[in-house]
């Protein structure tokens, strides 16, 4: 089987971005390479065209392309075109892609296409409340509808899109994402800098971080040496029209707490893993997210995390026994749950403990790759 992955971004130092998203993709790439599976991932919105091999995988670098008019249409019919090509000549058999802003909208393939819920821009415009651009509405209708079946990372964000779009719950699989858990290991769990509270996110609203000030605020107000440390891209408020979230957030913080919050900016991913071990505990208060994979990361190295209790992060975390979930608008509540594991390091290596064995029993990215085997074949067939 050979399978052809079509997305945005991708982690590697010549693809111009990479997010959850990418991780996910990669994760899962590798591991079906590894099972004997032949992939290729076709990365477009790039600054060049490329071809290059790495790990048995080929990669396909798309440059954006300029047209006077009616961009979005032919840009799309290139990448159309582009890619039926490698479906002939190389004997493709099935194309994945994202949901978002619907990339696959007036494409047809020559073989059968899944989408995966990634998160559309009408799930996250749902989920926040805001109203959703109609072109763009448009747009991910009809890439959904052209598709042979679909994967959601969790039942809650299928549920929501299939009510949205009105697509065949029939046709709807959750697979979640996965990691490779060799990488996830921590071999001094007990080692961190104690009282330190890291959040790992985009500084966006929709992520909880206007919340999170405040909730930091109460926080540092009852635990002198709690510190916070925020790591992620700052991003145009899109209902104030500030250029910088985290202007916001900081506007936010109290005079005493501002003196413990380092906000780092973008971190390499490579050291994101090191900055998790350091935590004492672990913080995503979002309101829009279909699984979140930086969690389940923190779960895997034995962190304690305080996340959001909307829909998806049920299906993630059972309340007080392998995390805790709180609404980000709870503020009482999610600063409680925060100075329970600052006090209690017991209770932070009980909960880290159950978090591993959590993610080792639903998000192995070994088991999920033969999940998702087993429906890429069914599609075919």
């Amino acid at each position: 089987m050979h399978i052809a992955f079509l997305t945005s971004e991708y982690p590697h130092q010549r693809a111009t971005h990479a997010a959850g998203i990418a991780t996910s993709i990669r994760n899962l790439v590798v591991s079906l390479s590894e099972k004997g599976v032949k992939v290729s991932v076709f990365v477009y919105a790039q600054k060049e065209d490329a071809i290059f091999n790495e790990d048995k995988v080929k990669i396909h670098l798309i440059k954006n392309r300029a047209y006077k008019v009616m961009g979005w249409y032919w840009h799309r019919k290139f990448i159309e075109k582009y890619l039926n090509s490698y479906i002939v000549s190389e004997g493709i058999d099935i194309v994945e892609a994202p949901d978002w802003t619907g990339i696959t909208a007036f494409m047809h393939f020559k073989v059968p296409l899944v989408i995966r819920f990634h998160g559309s821009d009408a799930y996250f415009c749902k989920l926040d409340k805001r109203k959703q651009k109609f072109k763009n509405f448009i747009f991910e209708k009809l890439a959904l509808k052209n598709a042979s079946a679909y994967i959601t990372p969790t039942t809650f964000a299928g549920t929501e899109t299939q009510k949205i779009f009105g697509l065949d719950k029939r046709k709807i699989k959750t697979i979640h994402y996965g990691l490779r858990l060799k990488d996830f290991e921590n071999e001094t769990p007990s080692t961190y800098n104690r009282n330190n509270i890291l959040y790992i996110g985009t500084i966006i609203r929709k992520k909880g971080v206007l919340e999170l000030a405040e909730i930091f605020n109460k926080v540092a107000k009852s635990n002198s040496e709690a510190q916070l440390i925020l790591i992620g891209n700052d991003s145009p408020d899109l209902k104030t029209g500030t250029s910088s979230t985290y202007t916001l957030v900081d506007s936010l913080f109290s005079n005493e707490a501002k003196k413990h919050v380092n906000y780092l900016g973008k971190v390499a991913y490579s050291e994101v893993i090191d900055h998790i071990k350091n935590a004492h505990v672990c913080v995503f208060p979002s309101f829009a997210e279909t699984l979140g994979m930086v969690t389940i990361e923190s779960m895997a190295l034995q962190k304690p995390v305080v996340n959001t209790n909307i829909g998806w992060a049920q299906e993630l975390i059972d309340d007080t026994k392998n995390g805790f979930l709180v609404h980000p608008s709870n503020i009482d509540l999610y600063a409680q749950r925060i100075l329970e594991l600052l006090k209690d390091e017991a209770l932070s290596e009980k909960v880290g403990i159950a978090a591993r064995e959590k993610v080792e029993a639903l998000f192995d990215i070994d088991k999920i790759a033969d999940i998702n085997i087993k429906y890429y074949k069914s599609i075919i067939e």
